[in-house]
Order: C-alpha cells, then sequence, then structure tokens
C-alpha cells in the first residue's frame, strides 16, 4: 500500500539534501522548484539496459553473472530505518557513506537470493573490453589514411600535366623515385592513347604489378582499354612462345630460357605479326626489370619501329634483379621529382635510399617503427605486429607483411596452388597478404611489415631494402638487425630509422 504523507517531509529538505521522500514519490529541488524523480526506477533500467548491451556484445563469454542496482545520493543523508518498497535501506547509499561504496556495492550482491556467479577476473576482463565499445570510428589510422589517399590522387591528376607536355613527344622515359606517380601516368597514358585510336600494349614484368594493371584495367570500357595489358612473358605466350620452366627456380636452365631463348623466339614471332596484331604505342612500367634482349621483341611488334611510341617509365634504384638492360632507342628523359604516395614520415625515412631529392608531398601519419631482432627471428617477430595493427584499427585488407630473404610459410603455401590464385587472393579482405619483396614491385599496402630476414647482404640488397621501406603508405613497421640496416642502407637510414 502507498505510505501516507507525513506532515512533514520524511527526512529535511535543505540546500544541501536536495534530494528527499515524501511519503509517495521521491523529490528533487531543482531551481527552486520541486519536481517528482524516480532514481530508483532509472538505476534498475540502466542496469538492465548496461546488461543487455554488454551480454550482446560477441566478445562476452560468460553465462549470466550477478548483477544489480543501486542508488547513490551524495548530497542527501538518510535515517538509518529509512525503507521505501522500491529502494531498500541497504541498496541506497548516502552522503555519509561515499568512503565505503565498494564494501556497500558487494553487500548488495552477496545478497542476491539468485543463484548466480560472480563475476570472475576474466569476466572482469571481457566487461572491459566491451565497455569500450565496438564498431567504432577509427580517426587516428582508417580515416587519416583516406584522407591521405584522397591527396594522393588529386596530386597524381597534377602529375598528368606531364602526359600533356609530352604529347608532342613520342618516345620518353619517365624517371621517378618510389611513390612518384609513374605507374599512375604509365595507366593514364595507355587510356589517352588508346581512347585516341592506338592499338597500346601496357606491359611490366612481375605478376603481381601485372595483376594490379589488369584489374584497373578491367573496369575500363572497349574504347579506352589497351589492346594487352600484362607480363612482357604472357605477351610471347600469346604469340605462340614456349611456356618454359618454372620461373620461380633459379637456375642455369631457368636463366637461359627466361633471358635469351624466349625473347629469341619473341622477336622472330613478333616480326611475323600482321599489320593489325601490332601495336602503335607500348608503355613499360617498371622498365629497370628489362633485360637488353627483350627489348628486340619490344621493338618488333611495333607498327613502325622506328616512328611508334614508346613510353618508359623506371626508377634505377629499383633494379633489383641480376640483369642490366635499357631501351636501344633515343628517349627524351624527365624525372619526377615529389612523392606523391607514402606519408611524410615514410618519405622521409627511406629517403637515402632513392638517389634523388624527392619533395615530400604526401600526408601525414605515425612514426616508422623498428624492432630490432635478429634475422633468424624477423619472420617470427613480424607475425607479432600483426595483432597490435589489428588493436589500432587496421583490417586485413590494409596490411602486407614483406620478406627480404626467404619466403613465409604463408606465402610459400598460397604459391603452392599458383600463381593466379596466389594473386587474386592480394585483393581478398579476409586475411593479411604474405608477400616478398621482389614480387612487390610497383604494389603498395597503407601497412606494411617488413621482416629483413637476410642473413648477410648480397648483391641489390640495398635495392630490396629500398622497395621493402617504400611500399607502405601510411604505417611502416620494421622488424631486423639494426647492423644489417648499417651496413646496407648506410649510417643516414639507420639514423632516419632511429637507429
Amino acid at each position: 500500500m502507498p505510505m501516507q504523507q507525513p506532515e512533514s517531509p520524511r527526512f529535511a529538505n535543505t540546500a544541501e539534501q536536495s534530494v528527499w521522500h515524501d511519503g509517495t514519490s521521491w523529490r528533487q529541488n531543482r531551481g527552486g522548484a520541486h519536481h517528482t524523480i524516480e532514481p530508483a526506477r532509472q538505476a534498475r533500467d540502466a542496469c538492465y539496459a548496461l546488461r543487455e548491451f554488454i551480454e550482446s556484445d560477441p566478445r562476452w563469454t560468460q553465462k549470466r553473472v550477478r548483477w544489480d542496482h543501486m542508488v547513490v545520493l551524495p548530497n542527501t543523508e538518510l535515517p538509518s530505518d529509512f525503507a521505501v518498497p522500491d529502494c531498500p535501506r541497504w541498496k541506497v547509499i548516502d552522503r555519509t557513506q561515499l568512503a565505503e561504496l565498494l564494501p556497500l556495492m558487494r553487500i548488495v550482491l552477496l545478497k542476491q537470493e539468485l543463484d548466480r556467479p560472480h563475476i570472475g577476473s576474466e569476466g572482469i576482463a571481457q566487461l572491459q573490453l566491451c565497455m569500450r565499445g565496438r564498431g567504432l570510428p577509427q580517426l587516428d589510422v582508417v580515416a587519416r589514411a583516406s584522407e591521405n589517399e584522397m591527396t594522393a590522387d588529386l596530386l597524381s591528376q597534377e602529375q598528368a600535366v606531364i602526359l600533356r607536355a609530352i604529347d608532342v613527344l613520342d618516345r620518353v622515359e619517365i624517371r621517378g623515385g618510389a611513390g612518384s606517380g609513374k605507374t599512375y601516368l604509365a595507366v593514364e597514358q595507355a587510356r589517352r592513347l588508346t581512347k585516341s585510336g592506338k592499338r597500346v600494349a601496357l606491359i611490366c614484368y612481375s605478376h603481381g604489378l601485372a595483376s594490379y594493371l589488369e584489374r584497373l584495367t578491367g573496369k575500363w570500357g572497349h574504347k579506352e582499354k589497351p589492346a594487352y595489358v600484362g607480363e612482357f612473358h604472357d605477351l610471347g605466350k600469346r604469340w605462340g612462345a614456349a611456356a618454359g620452366p618454372d620461373e620461380s627456380i633459379r637456375n642455369t636452365e631457368t636463366a637461359q630460357f627466361w633471358e635469351h631463348d624466349l625473347p629469341l623466339q619473341m622477336t622472330q614471332l613478333a616480326e611475323e605479326l600482321p599489320p593489325g596484331k601490332r601495336f602503335d604505342a607500348i608503355i613499360i612500367d617498371e622498365a629497370q626489370d628489362f633485360a637488353d634482349e627483350w627489348w628486340k621483341p619490344m621493338l618488333a611488334c611495333l607498327t613502325d619501329p622506328d616512328t611508334s611510341r614508346i613510353y618508359v617509365f623506371s626508377d634505377e634504384a629499383q633494379r633489383v634483379f641480376d640483369r642490366e638492360g635499357s631501351p636501344p632507342v633515343d628517349l627524351v628523359p624527365l624525372i619526377l621529382d615529389h612523392n606523391l604516395r607514402n606519408t611524410r614520415q615514410i618519405a622521409r625515412a627511406f629517403g637515402p635510399l632513392v638517389g634523388q631529392r624527392m619533395q615530400l608531398r604526401g600526408g601525414d601519419g605515425p612514426d616508422v617503427r623498428f624492432v630490432a631482432c635478429s634475422a633468424d627471428d624477423a619472420l617470427g617477430v613480424a607475425d607479432d605486429q600483426v595483432q597490435g595493427m589489428f588493436d589500432a584499427g587496421w583490417g586485413y585488407e590494409d596490411i602486407a607483411l614483406l620478406s627480404t630473404g626467404s619466403r613465409h610459410p604463408m606465402q610459400v603455401e598460397r604459391q603452392a596452388e599458383g600463381n593466379d590464385s596466389y594473386w587474386k587472393a592480394f585483393w581478398d579482405n579476409d586475411d593479411i597478404f604474405y608477400g616478398h619483396v621482389l614480387g612487390f614491385k610497383g604494389l603498395e599496402r597503407r601497412v606494411i611489415i617488413l621482416a629483413l630476414n637476410e642473413f648477410t647482404p648480397r648483391d641489390r640488397s640495398k635495392e630490396r631494402l629500398y622497395v621493402g621501406l617504400s611500399r607502405a603508405r601510411d604505417q611502416l613497421v620494421i622488424c631486423g638487425d639494426p647492423e644489417f640496416v648499417r651496413e646496407v642502407g648506410g649510417p643516414e637510414l639507420a639514423s632516419r630509422l632511429g637507429l
């Protein structure tokens, strides 16, 4: 039954005691006026709402534990015999009990008559995790990375001015460091020339870059898509050249075929091409990977070897393969001296390896991080860094783990299914990508974890290091031996990496 209203309040209402019970309802003094409030119901509803929020979180794996609510009146003093139907004295804390919050809360849980377990240490840890929220926008990493990408896209469009400048030049070599927009320019030039009616070949050497170029141009209409997009070797196979031995097996027989026999076959086949199968223009990205012999079939497949258009995009500092080659024709050289892709922190770090002065026009990002370890431990330490990237807000599709020496076991396993299947996985969002710096030339990821697992410096170690450091757009973590970096990259690089 409702309590009868006494002649005076159940307990006094003063400036310090702004909440009281008048025998029928809770009252509060706000702004000189008295208002009816329901603190017990509010506390109970909040308790159930919080319980529902926690228990609906997939990270919460506990069974139903003891939950309860209390009312705290920090400016009110209650008599010891206070009690109302919705709030017994032991479930309300007044201003005289604030110093005893924890033991009083414990009493409330102990007095529960429900057969529910108390929360344990594992439950507390899960509770803390769930209370941080879920599905939160990661302003510090992902959003900032998106902003940087938009800036890089705009800057790359500025680079298109170069394309207009070379409209009157038929044969050009465009040189630039990592992140200077070379691939953007190569692809855009291929699109423009095709749209103008030219039969164009957009060619590169590596599987990974070819996969990217094919995927990018595959979305274009037939009036913009080049006649051929892909690897140098696959172009020869299209003409009828032999498939040859597995290129990943490095031996004398393999080298003989890919470096000499195949280009000879391709040259003979190119010379027999009918006019409709020849190209009015060839565009070669990462041209520093081309050997001297490879240029012969490239010239032989042109409509006119002397006047057809040739556009070459190269970075001599990324010459990572044991071959030397240069176009056997005169090309007008143009230099790109801007870095558009990488954050300033990353571009500044690998700057000593570029070979030319670069203007850093990328966005800001986290500092480059170096985790010191032996070459033998580099892959394992790199694996350990992955969870930290997830915790920071990056997704699977943002991260690539690259090695400079032996391949990661996950890469070996995935490549066993074939290169086509392996490179299709580059676009999947259900796991990070495992690769080697040799196969990642021309590609990029928001986050690169680089394992320096070469035990001793060798030919092209400096170039491999340069490629690995320059693949990250927004965050770079390096795992390896500081002495290896000093020996291969020099003291200035070591200094910039904080060694």
